[in-house]
């Protein structure tokens, strides 16, 4: 008699689930308000307001709410998606890869760390997190075809960028934000944030490079359980990398530059370099004319551009619909009234905490906190305010506050299911959510206890 085994829920069935929980919560949890100036909540103004507890028509909208919300992001997943099925017809990448790989002769592994460094410094620097969901569809065929699983695909695009936000040194979606309403400069701090991105991003490159050598070596190794047999994708090594398709790569590698130029705020960063400040109605933009033009220069039909391009973003619909389901749970929760109430329990449990007591409290409560609001701008805008101030009694400066809030959250992002590129890069990848659970916890706990290390350091040296 076959013993039935469980099967991990899928992504959306993750998410309806966390919704449904959430919705649950606004009946049980009070409803509650701070007082707000120009959008910013002030410290000591909570007040109790009448509940809206969220009844199941709000569940079965929360999703197409979280839909809406988060439009921009989902049509840009859209157009790289299209973008990539342009590319991927032209066998430009196919080729590419094939030679890259006779060409690096055994040597794949480093381009691990290479990678993870590139991503790092756009981590710790910008903030790049929604933008590296164009590199998964290009990178996990690549670390496939070298003969690694598609976690270390995964592992190199998310943990080496998200190794840079925990430690971000000049972001301005987070630690800019951030210490602005903690009312210090992005240079206090610093010193201590660039130390740990050293130590962050070394240690996570240690991390994927053991695993990928470990997969490489046996792929039964591997965390998603496939054999030596699947594990590999065989580039065709019969497309010849001719003159054309070489033109059309090199407008490929030019597209995610100029994207990447693109969203850098080189002014906030001090930088004497022409911003162009754009997100995502401009990146949209830049991947269906650069999918356009390529389809173009591969003498491809208007008509089969149009096709090619509509069917890679039905590739990419399943990506764009977690995104939007995982905003629903935000969604949900200020239209409960709960979030800003959750905030004050924080504020609650801070009172009359010692410098360091204080510090590393901020640091566990910001935690949960990510988990509820998975926006790094949108919970430095809720939070700090609120939590910088509180510091000042305590001891504590506003760049430790600063520094608390975005490891905690750079953290979580990094695993937890309401974030949507986590989510997004794993259905991408076909990894279920559980595996990268079971892979990644380890050094997870290892970026937890560093982190409370370098708060400390923090309090002793301020």
């Amino acid at each position: 008699m076959k013993t039935s085994k469980f099967r991990m829920p899928t992504a959306y069935t993750i998410l309806f689930l966390l919704i449904i929980l959430v919705a649950i919560a606004t009946w049980l949890i009070p409803a509650g308000a701070y007082e707000y100036v120009d959008g910013v909540p002030v410290a000591g103004t909570y007040h109790t307001v009448e509940p809206n507890p969220q009844g199941v028509g709000d569940v079965l909208k929360a999703a197409f709410s979280g839909f809406y919300d988060a439009v921009d992001v989902c049509v840009f997943i859209l157009m790289v998606g299209g973008f990539l099925g342009v590319v991927m017809k032209t066998g430009a990448v196919d080729a590419g890869v094939s030679s890259t790989i006779r060409l690096l002769d055994n040597k794949e592994k480093w381009l691990i760390p290479i990678l993870m460094l590139l991503f790092g410094l756009g981590g710790t620097t910008y903030g790049m997190w929604e933008e590296t969901m164009a590199f998964y569809p290009l990178l996990i065929p690549v670390f496939l075809a070298a003969g690694y699983d598609a976690v270390v695909g995964i592992s190199v695009i998310l943990l080496g960028a998200g190794a840079g936000i925990i430690s971000s040194t000049v972001n301005p979606f987070a630690t800019g934000i951030a210490a602005g309403f903690a009312g210090v400069s992005l240079g206090e701090g610093i010193l201590l944030r660039v130390l740990q991105w050293i130590v962050f991003e070394g240690a996570a490159i240690w991390f994927v490079m053991a695993y990928a050598a470990k997969v490489k070596k046996n792929p039964s190794k591997s965390v998603v359980g496939v054999g030596a047999g699947k594990i590999k994708v065989a580039m065709d090594e019969t497309v010849p990398f001719t003159v054309r398709r070489k033109v059309i790569m090199v407008l490929f590698t030019l597209t995610f530059l100029v994207m990447i130029y693109g969203v850098i705020p080189f002014d906030e960063m001090g930088l004497p370099l022409p911003v162009l400040g754009w997100w995502f109605p401009e990146l949209s933009a830049l991947f269906l004319v650069a999918g356009i033009i390529i389809g173009f220069i591969d003498g491809q039909r208007e008509d089969e551009i149009a096709e090619t391009f509509v069917a890679g973003c039905a590739d990419l619909l399943g990506v764009a619909f977690i995104i939007g389901i995982s905003r629903g749970i935000t969604v949900l929760m200020n239209d409960g009234g709960i979030t800003d109430t959750v905030l004050h329990w924080g504020e609650n449990a801070l009172a009359g905490a010692g410098p360091i007591s204080f510090v590393l409290l901020v640091y566990l409560i910001y935690l949960p906190l990510t988990i509820l609001i998975p926006s790094s701008s949108g919970l430095a805008t809720l939070s700090v305010p609120i939590m910088a101030p509180l510091g000042k009694f305590a001891g504590v400066g506003g760049d430790l506050v600063v520094t608390a809030f975005q490891s905690a959250s750079g953290l979580v992002n990094i695993i937890t299911p309401t974030a949507a590129v986590v989510m997004g890069a794993l259905a991408l990848g076909h990894v279920p959510y559980d595996r990268w659970v079971k892979y990644v916890w380890k050094l997870i706990l290892y970026f937890l206890l560093l982190t409370m290390v370098f708060l400390i350091v923090g309090v002793w040296l301020g």
